[in-house]
């Protein structure tokens, strides 16, 4: 147990490391959800175009929120056939250490990273008149950070188990991750989405994702936020443990 936790921490400083020395990649994944956050909210913001309360922009941010968690997520997954491309995982493979310390110590780095990020897009939509639900859902959104994030690491490894060159990773992953974005309510109500459309979004866990951190900062959901939760939960639950498996089984050359 002790070797696993500082296997975790370990994998996490180094990464952690490797990504504060990294700045533009950092201010690259911020410039589209920041941009889409400050002229789509700012700019449809006195619309009515929700037929609610709710402004635009406030309805806009968690949506942002996600936006990065998913660039994380993706950076995270990156960073991890990086290092199998360079050799350095098959060093850490010799080691004692399991393969499950691997996976948890890079998705505790996706998490960091993706919950610094969708704050700075929260601070952003705050600095531009959003307004919070309150203290006690501004916590409950801390879970629904961490477990988008961990979901969609989760997806990453998946899909980083059948490929070996990041070039062909990052064109392949953007592919899948981009419909789950825009199919999840991230832009505008799932209400509001054509009949033949909805389905997908119902069984985006995404959506649910979403709806979840928009019920902790706004107060207001189009779901159950106990289904959201549990919905995210379970995918999550499952993603993990599936890429866990896939990286598990992998040759790493």
């Amino acid at each position: 147990m002790r070797l696993c936790l500082y296997a975790v921490s370990s994998i996490w400083k180094r990464d952690m490391l490797r990504l504060r020395r990294q700045k533009s990649r950092l201010l690259g994944s911020l410039f589209a959800p920041f941009f889409l956050l400050a002229f789509l909210g700012l700019g449809f913001r006195r619309a009515g175009m929700l037929g609610t309360d709710i402004d635009y922009l406030s309805f806009l941010t968690p949506g942002m929120m996600s936006m990065t968690l998913l660039s994380a997520s993706n950076s995270t997954s990156f960073l991890m056939l990086w290092d199998r491309e360079k050799g350095f995982l098959k060093e850490i493979m010799v080691t004692p250490i399991s393969r499950m310390s691997i996976i948890l110590g890079r998705t505790a780095v996706g998490i960091t990273n993706g919950f610094i990020q969708s704050m700075i897009i929260l601070f952003a939509g705050l600095a531009m008149g959003m307004k919070l639900s309150g203290a006690a859902g501004f916590l409950l959104s801390f879970i629904f950070i961490i477990l988008i994030a961990s979901t969609f690491i989760g997806l990453g490894l998946t899909v980083a188990s059948f490929l070996k060159d990041t070039y062909s990773f990052g064109l392949i992953l953007n592919f899948i991750l981009y419909p789950f974005l825009f199919l999840s309510g991230a832009l505008y109500p799932v209400d509001r989405f054509p009949t033949f459309i909805a389905p997908l979004a119902y069984a985006n866990p995404l959506t649910y994702g979403i709806d979840g951190l928009r019920y902790g900062l706004l107060g207001t959901s189009s779901f159950n936020p106990a289904l959201d939760l549990c919905v995210i939960s379970t995918s999550c639950v499952a993603m993990l443990c599936l890429g866990a498996y896939l990286f598990g089984i992998s040759e790493v050359e």
